[in-house]
């Protein structure tokens, strides 16, 4: 056990050099990332709040869109400016893991969109048939 002691020491002859081969390789963030990520938080939050509340895009299908566009950005702010995610951290895995993620979300979230449609389609000349009988 001692001998493995002596051995991260010679490894590491300063007691910063871990502290930056963290930092190269997917560590915590400075306070100045957190500070940028939080300034593009609140202006990705804010205007979507405003484009609703104003009503400055008429069309609510245009305006949810966007809504979901700044989600989107939102998103991937949260993930490289709290979440640190980037291709060199854990040598590309997290990444690899979110793209998976992604691919499943897309496919459960189209999958039932598209059940839901077809069941809503399909049930619907039932009801008007229903009501034209009696």
């Amino acid at each position: 056990m001692a001998h493995a002691d002596t051995h991260n020491a010679a490894a590491h002859p300063h007691p910063d050099a871990h502290a930056e081969d963290t930092m190269e390789h997917g560590g915590h963030g400075s306070l100045r990332e957190y500070v940028v990520g939080f300034l593009l938080s609140v202006v990705l939050t804010a205007i979507p709040f405003w484009l609703v509340m104003s009503g400055a895009i008429p069309d609510p299908r245009t305006t949810a869109l966007v809504i979901m566009a700044f989600a989107i950005v939102q998103i991937v702010v949260h993930m490289i400016y709290f979440l640190h995610m980037n291709t060199k951290s854990e040598n590309g895995w997290t990444v690899m893991a979110l793209i998976f993620t992604i691919v499943i979300v897309v496919i459960a979230l189209s999958g039932s969109l598209w059940v839901m449609y077809h069941l809503n389609h399909n049930m619907m000349p039932m009801s008007h048939e229903m009501s034209s009988m009696g």
